[in-house]
């Protein structure tokens, strides 16, 4: 397959990109500063561009059998960066005729009438305290990504860590609360879904093993 990813150089999308080479994947890795991403492969192409302003998405797009968003909040971005980054993204699928979409945000997103446990619960109030304006915008992006017609697939992750995590990972409707769980094993659940057609427009929490 060939697949596109956004925020490649973070450090979610580093290990995601590294593990679709490996599974023979093309990828064409999106980034505003090419120079950020330590990967060198004959089957990798680097797209420079701003999501955020819509420079060089389309060009990244274009003839990718699936799109993969790991874009995440900074202190120095903007507080709208997955809604306006996702809609230039959609745009550009849309444009172009790809149809597979998976994207990941923080466990915060909530499904209408969705059972939370106590710790999830908890987690969420903490959230809204302290990080309004993420959950804000990662609830706005979910919400128009939903409104698609696109074969979409927001997963959902806690805390991430660093190294190298187990290579295993639960995932659908789990409790996940004060957990957290490794970058690497979110990226190999997200290639998974790309690769498999898992989870269609559906919402999966994924967390450690």
């Amino acid at each position: 397959m060939q697949i596109a990813v956004f925020g490649a150089t973070g450090r979610t999308g580093v290990p995601l990109v590294r593990q679709a080479l490996d599974r023979g994947h093309d990828v064409v890795a999106f980034a505003r500063s090419p120079e950020k991403l330590p990967v060198e492969d004959s089957a990798l192409t680097v797209v420079e561009g701003d999501a955020y302003g819509g420079d060089g998405v389309a060009e990244a797009v274009a003839g990718a059998d699936a799109v993969v968003s790991v874009l995440g909040q900074t202190d120095e971005g903007p507080d709208d960066l997955l809604t306006v980054a996702g809609d230039n993204v959609l745009a550009a699928m849309e444009t172009a005729g790809v149809d597979r979409f998976v994207t990941l945000v923080g466990a915060g997103a909530r499904e209408e009438g969705e059972r939370v446990s106590l710790s999830g619960k908890a987690m969420g109030a903490l959230l809204k305290l302290f990080a309004r304006d993420v959950l804000d915008d990662a609830a706005e992006h979910v919400r128009r990504v939903g409104a698609t017609d696109l074969d979409w697939t927001v997963v959902r992750a806690p805390r991430l860590t660093d190294g190298a995590g187990s290579g295993e990972y639960r995932a659908g409707d789990i409790d996940l609360g004060f957990e957290s769980v490794a970058r690497t094993d979110v990226a190999r659940f997200v290639l998974d879904c790309v690769e498999e057609d898992l989870y269609l427009r559906a919402m999966p929490k994924v967390g450690s093993a």
